[in-house]
């Protein structure tokens, strides 16, 4: 494998991280959001990633974030009859953000982001030893 497909297996996966990781930011900003007057309330959304070949169908995959998708879990209901789009039972929908899930979310997403980078700076390393090998 050259250190061409390296860097663009490191390249797709820290572009892959970088979606992962401002969709996991949304989430978090949005966590406390209740439904409006019009009922809807935001929804958590999770990438899904997907292989993709760099070069021949047998050959080496990157990846590519194959799309965004809403969680599907159902809204936080909390009683709290004062607050301004309280229902008449005295309960207001919240979003489906589990805020705890989005922080493992966010480390994972991290950890995943830094070592695609690592591993760029490693091929290059590489190649520079091997141009000073070279003279």
């Amino acid at each position: 494998m050259s250190l061409k497909t390296v860097f663009d297996i490191a390249a797709t996966a820290a572009t892959a991280q970088t979606t992962r990781l401002n969709t996991v930011a949304s989430n978090l900003a949005n966590a406390d959001a209740a439904a409006g007057p019009d009922g809807r309330v935001f929804r958590a959304k999770q990438v899904v990633f997907q292989a993709i070949p760099l070069a021949r169908a047998d050959g080496p995959q990157g990846v590519r974030v194959a799309s965004v998708i809403e969680d599907n879990a159902t809204p936080r209901r909390v009683h709290d009859p004062k607050h301004p789009f309280a229902d008449e039972e005295g309960y207001v929908t919240l979003a489906n953000v589990n805020v705890v899930e989005e922080m493992v979310n966010m480390i994972s997403a991290s950890r995943a982001y830094q070592n695609a980078v690592e591993v760029m700076n490693t091929a290059k390393q590489l190649q520079l030893k091997a141009l000073t090998l070279g003279s």
